[in-house]
């Protein structure tokens, strides 16, 4: 497997700490936050695995602003894509994860292959802009509410993903 840059933001380090379980079960995974990233570090991975929280209602996390601003031109053509958002399902039942949804919505034209969806039927929610065909984009984690879920959420995801990682 080639390399995995892993790219999050994190305000609370929520995001940081999700970012680095997944970096431990990929060996081959570099860990970048995108408040100190350069978008142009994309182009050296094949691999991408983006990752944010959700922010009061709905919002993107600060740091993810400018950064995908600059991934909205960014080549990634034939790169595999992976995602995972944080959020709360209880407070923000109807925003839940919609920061994943947002970076779906900038990359999902880009000519990339988007991987690692998950089923939403074991989440409590109303709604979220991260949903598309009945499934989340991404690995969706909720450390509010559940996140006695969260290890077992990581595995299973990983397993899923590492098989379509070249």
């Amino acid at each position: 497997m080639k390399k995995i840059g892993i790219f999050y933001g994190s305000t609370t380090g929520n995001t940081e700490s999700i970012a680095k379980k997944i970096h431990a079960q990929l060996p081959e995974s570099e860990l970048k936050d995108v408040a100190r990233a350069k978008v142009e570090e994309l182009a050296n991975y094949e691999n991408i695995i983006f990752g944010t929280s959700t922010w009061n209602t709905g919002e993107l996390q600060d740091d993810w602003g400018d950064f995908l601003s600059k991934v909205a031109n960014a080549d990634l053509s034939g790169k595999v894509v992976a995602l995972f958002g944080l959020g709360d399902s209880s407070s923000y039942a109807d925003t839940f994860v919609n920061g994943m949804g947002e970076i779906y919505q900038t990359i999902k034209d880009k000519d990339c292959k988007i991987v690692g969806q998950v089923e939403t039927s074991d989440y409590d929610f109303v709604e979220s802009e991260a949903v598309i065909e009945g499934e989340f984009i991404g690995l969706a984690i909720d450390e509010d509410n559940e996140d006695n879920k969260t290890d077992s959420r990581i595995k299973n995801w990983i397993e899923k993903i590492k098989h379509e990682f070249v």
